[in-house]
């Protein structure tokens, strides 16, 4: 009798053994490591929604001076990645009470890279192009964790690159200190067309 429930648990065992392997192969964005994700687990488009506050601009030794009020930053934007580190993107946004730039409709004009590590950790770079509302060499960076399977990214900026500006208290002047400090955070969820990826 104790053989028999011995060669059941052993099938078991071996049959969960198997299935662990298989769903460690590089199909559905998997490394093929035994890591949870990759550039491949974000494909195609997702909706974005930001908020937060643009305080000041940093010195160079890395100090905040902030401007005489902070603006306060919304936005929405469609983000489609290729699965490969290279995204388009375009947005709206709010900063301060006024349209992004003046410009009252979405702002195609922007591009950039991201890496999925295999934690389901990585980065996002994105960079505004010539011809938007935004001026051409504005950058913004981001930490980002990829969650509930590849459908969800939820980001914090940790970098933000302006090409103007001057702090409240005069000491900081773009150009040559560009970086400003924020507070800002995005989310972003896989658009499913009819329950499909």
């Amino acid at each position: 009798m104790k053989i028999k429930y011995l060669s059941i648990w052993s099938a078991t065992a071996i049959a969960l053994s198997l299935s662990g392997a298989a769903q460690a192969g590089d199909h559905d964005g998997h490394d093929g490591h035994g890591g949870l994700c990759s550039n491949a687990t974000l494909k195609g488009p997702f909706s974005f929604i930001g908020h937060g506050e643009i305080l000041g601009l940093k010195a160079a030794d890395g100090t905040l001076h902030p401007y005489a009020a902070p603006s306060i930053l919304d936005d929405v934007a469609l983000v489609t990645f290729d699965g490969r580190g290279t995204f388009q993107r375009t947005d709206f946004g709010m900063i301060g009470g006024l349209p992004k730039g003046g410009l009252t409709t979405f702002n195609p004009n922007q591009m950039g890279t991201y890496t999925v590590n295999s934690d389901c950790t990585g980065t996002m770079k994105i960079v505004y192009l010539p011809g938007g509302a935004v001026p051409a060499g504005v950058e913004t960076d981001l930490n980002i964790v990829v969650a509930a399977d590849g459908t969800l990214v939820e980001s914090v900026v940790y970098r933000a690159v302006t090409v103007s500006g001057v702090s409240g208290d005069g000491n900081v002047k773009c150009p040559s200190d560009c970086e400003q400090g924020v507070q800002e955070s995005f989310e972003g969820k896989k658009i499913l067309v009819y329950g499909f990826r």
